[in-house]
Formats: C-alpha cells, structure tokens, sequence
C-alpha cells in the first residue's frame, strides 16, 4: 500500500492553485521529477499531500490501479487537486503553477523563454542520467555516462549561465528571481549528487555551484532540507 503523509500549513500559495493538492509519485526519496514538483510548493510555502508508491507496487497501479485510472499513459507524478482536476507532467505542473502563484516564470518574454531554454536542457540530461541509472549494466554504464553526456550537459549550462547577459545579474538563471527552470536544474544535480560534500564536483563549474547554493539557501528550502522530511 502506498505511504500517505502531509506536509506544511495551508496559506496563500495553496488559496493561488486551488487548495491543497495530492502527488502520487514513487518512494524515490527526495529525488526525480516528482520532487521538483513538492519542491515548488516548499519554495512557495504551500501545503501537499504526498502519496508515495513503491516501486514494486507501482506496475500493478500503472495497469489497473488509482494511477491508471487518472492518467493514461500511467505516469507519475500525477497531482489531484481539490476540485477534481488531474495535473499530469512534471513540467507543465510547474509553469502551471508559476503562472497562478504570479512567480516563478520571468516577467519578460526574453525571461521565460531563458528559463524554459535550460529547462528543455535539463530535460534531456535527466532522460540520460535515469537510462544510465536504472540500467541492468548500472556499474558500467553509470560511470561512463558521469564522465561522458552528465559532462557535457555541464559543460553547456555553465556557458550558458556565463554568457547570458540575464543570469550575470544574479544567482538564478534569468538574475535575481528564481524560476521553476532553477529549481529543474537544481533537482538534476542533487539528483546526480553533484550537490554533496562541499559540491566538490561542481569545482569546474563555479556558475552551477552558484545557483545550487542559492536554491539551497532560500529559507523554506532550506528548512525542508534541515528538516526530517528531507530523505536523501
């Protein structure tokens, strides 16, 4: 049976999406694409329920079970909402809610379409990091992939943050505001235990370890990961 525990206080932010919402995601930890989504609404301040699947239980529910029954191609994670509606997509939940909370997304065309660039970039490093990570070959492939795509992928975003004449203003991908696409990339990289020990191995990338340090540093996020909710 899946695991069921709520988090946090209702507030504003929660009155901004529509009330309390309900995740269904795997028992990945604090990790993947579902905790991104949990991760905006600790930013936020806002209250959820976090239903959690163990991964042995999780094809039964993707074939006939609850997650079956509210989404079709039987993903996760799957937000329900108080009022009935069904959020599917990790990332489209995120610039979902961005727009309803009024934050998160740029405010300026040439904003949005940064933060969705990096995004989009993340995207396809996380799609290389699970297949190398949940491999049948894992302790040949995971390395290859940290020394060869996890590289490049770094590589690139941190010329991309160098570069752009928006995230030379601050911390944050577009400057001084964070963004959902902030959080993404800083998910990825504590995903891929980028941020541990010091983020000794984002040395070579100061820009990166930059950003990582102000989502870190931000208060509700921080508290989360102080905190015993927090799983690794």
């Amino acid at each position: 049976m899946p695991t069921t525990k709520i988090f946090g206080t209702e507030s504003a932010a929660n009155k901004a999406i529509g009330g309390i919402p309900t995740i269904h995601y795997f028992d990945f930890l604090s990790r993947g694409r579902g905790q991104v989504v949990r991760l905006m609404l600790i930013d936020a301040g806002a209250a959820y329920k976090d239903v959690r699947y163990s991964f042995d239980e999780y094809p039964e529910q993707k074939q006939t079970g609850v997650i079956a029954k509210m989404n079709p191609t039987g993903n996760v994670p799957i937000v329900e909402m108080p009022d009935g509606k069904i959020l599917t997509q990790s990332y489209p939940i995120l610039r979902h809610w961005s727009r309803l909370f009024g934050a998160y997304d740029g405010k300026t065309e040439e904003e949005k379409y940064f933060a969705d660039v990096i995004c989009d970039i993340v995207i396809d490093w996380r799609t290389l990091f699970l297949a190398a990570f949940f491999s049948a070959n894992k302790a040949e492939d995971y390395p290859k992939h940290k020394s060869g795509k996890r590289k490049h992928f770094l590589d690139a975003l941190e010329r991309h943050l160098k570069s752009n004449d928006l995230s030379s203003r601050g911390p944050f991908v577009i400057g001084k505001e964070i963004t959902y696409a902030d959080l993404v990339l800083f998910q990825i990289m504590h995903d891929e235990e980028l941020t541990r020990d010091g983020k000794k191995e984002l040395q070579n990338y100061p820009r990166l370890a930059q950003l990582a340090s102000a989502v870190e540093g931000r208060p509700n996020v921080k508290a989360f990961l102080e905190s015993d909710a927090y799983l690794g």
